[in-house]
């Protein structure tokens, strides 16, 4: 049940309940803080079980899209949505149409983008209706498709680990279980196989999976749950999250987790438990951030070049983070957080200085 409680106790400012009975729209926004800039993240669309469910879901994805854009040194806020349907058969022009609506009567206080089950045509859809959105078609001046950015991101995170561990980010011979072939994974699957790694993949979609034989044509499949147990040197969840929990942790024989999944960790205490178990951990947020960085130039006028070069300081800020977690004897995922922290909080004291009425540098584009 979601209370004022709730929503204090995990720090959001806002959450936004849409809904359009003619296009069987059911929207929820959740604008966590927007102390660096307009709150920005993706929107997924998913058959929740439970409208609970999906409030869960978009409070811990909001809270985490802060956290991201602050360790990324972005001037932007946390933000998120979900739209709960069947992606298979609820999409329709109309309801993205009509959610661009909903996301316009917020001022800019929202920009969406991209996020589970959500391509580049539904974002057209949004564009329509709102400038409030990132992602759009390069037709268009935008980015497309932030995937690759993101798995290029992730890659990066994961050269920084194999440097903490093995002195060498090279991912030559190297072995990992990949759990999930959607859009990152597969373009993370194809930059792996051009390096020479050994992928073991899973996902229960068959398209996913064909794809993801395309793209990474030395790779082999396996069951869902014998992903946990292959042995690895890296296991990279990228499908939803959750996946390192009490249950699944016992099975990892993995060095590395990095992965592209938003919240791996089931609870926080996971984190020092990979800890203890000698299992280098890089935290969703602080590497899959890639996609993030690259759509949030498209006001300042997008290109491939300063996109890329962005996405390549994760490499050097992962490598910060594990030197501040040693320093501390802290996790990583802690380590985090707190260089995080520190950045919302030395801006949020200096916010007083400033003159009402200051336009944010993200002025939005005019919608179609």
């Amino acid at each position: 049940m979601l209370t004022f409680e709730k929503l204090y106790s995990m720090g959001h400012e806002e959450v936004v309940f849409f809904s359009d009975s003619s296009c069987n729209l059911k929207a929820i926004i959740a604008i966590h803080n927007t102390t660096l800039g307009p709150a920005l993240g993706g929107t997924r669309m998913w058959p929740y079980a439970s409208e609970e469910d999906a409030i869960y879901d978009v409070l811990r994805l909001s809270r985490g899209m802060t956290y991201k854009a602050a360790i990324s040194g972005l001037d932007l806020g946390g933000g998120k949505a979900v739209i709960i349907g069947d992606p298979k058969q609820d999409k329709s022009e109309a309801l993205f149409r009509s959610y661009g609506r909903f996301i316009e009567s917020l001022n800019g206080r929202y920009i969406t983008a991209e996020d589970v089950n959500i391509g580049v045509e539904d974002i057209e859809h949004i564009y329509t209706e709102t400038s409030n959105v990132c992602g759009v078609a390069k037709m268009h001046g935008g980015s497309g498709n932030p995937s690759p950015y993101t798995a290029l991101g992730v890659l990066r995170g994961m050269e920084a680990c194999l440097v903490k561990v093995y002195g060498d980010r090279s991912l030559d011979g190297k072995v990992v279980a990949l759990q999930g072939a959607g859009s990152v994974g597969r373009h993370l699957g194809e930059m792996l196989h051009k390096r020479n790694a050994k992928v073991y993949f899973t996902d229960i979609n068959e398209k996913n999976i064909e794809e993801f034989k395309t793209m990474c044509p030395s790779s082999e499949f396996v069951d869902v749950e014998q992903i946990y147990d292959i042995p690895c040197d890296i296991y990279a969840p990228c499908a939803l999250g959750a996946t390192v929990n009490d249950n699944t942790i016992g099975r990892l024989t993995c060095k590395i987790v990095a992965g592209a999944a938003n919240n791996q960790l089931q609870e926080d205490n996971h984190g020092m438990e990979l800890k203890k178990r000698d299992i280098l951990y890089a935290p969703d947020y602080l590497i899959n951030a890639g996609g993030l960085m690259n759509v949030s130039i498209e006001f300042e006028g997008w290109n491939d070049g300063k996109a890329r070069r962005m996405v390549d300081t994760i490499f050097d800020t992962t490598l910060k983070i594990f030197e501040m977690s040693d320093e501390k004897n802290i996790s990583v995922n802690q380590a985090t957080d707190l260089m995080a922290e520190k950045r919302l909080e030395s801006i949020r004291n200096i916010k007083s200085s400033y003159l009402g009425n200051v336009k944010h540098r993200f002025p939005g584009r005019k919608s179609r």
